[in-house]
């Protein structure tokens, strides 16, 4: 589907009341860099994953009806370290890439589309922003504090590390089976 196709159908904005799928640690690289730890994975998103997290059946409300989900691609999550508070996440999925703000504090996201037309590639796309907004997107996130303890050359030091790991996942992921297999049992 073309993307000016998808994003019609789609909000560019959503917010909701539960956080994201949380990454799957036994298929997660984690690079420590400073403040924050990056969490690398490939990821499927189904409906069966879906209604395994959040114990609910998504039903689209134009239709009334259960929308097919079926995406794939990696994931980058930004936590603080030390912690398993995810607050940043780039999903660069195959049909619907992503990012979502995560806020703990109101128990909630906001995800935000990609235009992969006006954008590009949407790996490098969360690659450059990582390089060069992580702190603004982090005070997005509403975490000032950690925004504020971001060290930028730990940042960059850990760049060539996140990206090489980001391709594996693209390029050497696991079977889609393994993946579905550890995402459903939850």
């Amino acid at each position: 589907m073309p993307n000016s196709e998808r994003l019609g159908k789609m909000p560019v904005v959503h917010s909701s009341s539960h956080r994201p799928i949380p990454p799957l640690k036994e298929l997660t690289e984690y690079i420590e860099a400073g403040a924050v730890t990056f969490g690398v994975e490939f990821r499927l998103l189904t409906n069966e994953i879906y209604t395994a997290n959040f114990n609910e059946v998504l039903i689209d409300e134009e239709t009334g009806k259960p929308p097919v989900i079926n995406d794939r691609g990696v994931s980058i999550h930004v936590f603080a370290t030390g912690t398993e508070k995810e607050h940043l996440r780039f999903d660069c999925f195959e049909d619907d890439p992503h990012y979502h703000y995560i806020l703990w504090e109101a128990e909630a996201q906001r995800t935000r589309r990609l235009d992969t037309v006006a954008d590009g590639d949407p790996l490098a796309w969360s690659l450059d922003r990582i390089g060069s907004r992580l702190a603004h997107m982090l005070t997005e996130a509403e975490v000032s504090d950690l925004a504020n303890r971001v060290d930028q050359s730990l940042i960059d030091e850990a760049l060539p590390r996140i990206a090489e790991a980001a391709y594996r996942a693209r390029f050497q992921s696991p079977d889609a089976e393994t993946v579905r297999q550890a995402a459903v049992k939850v």
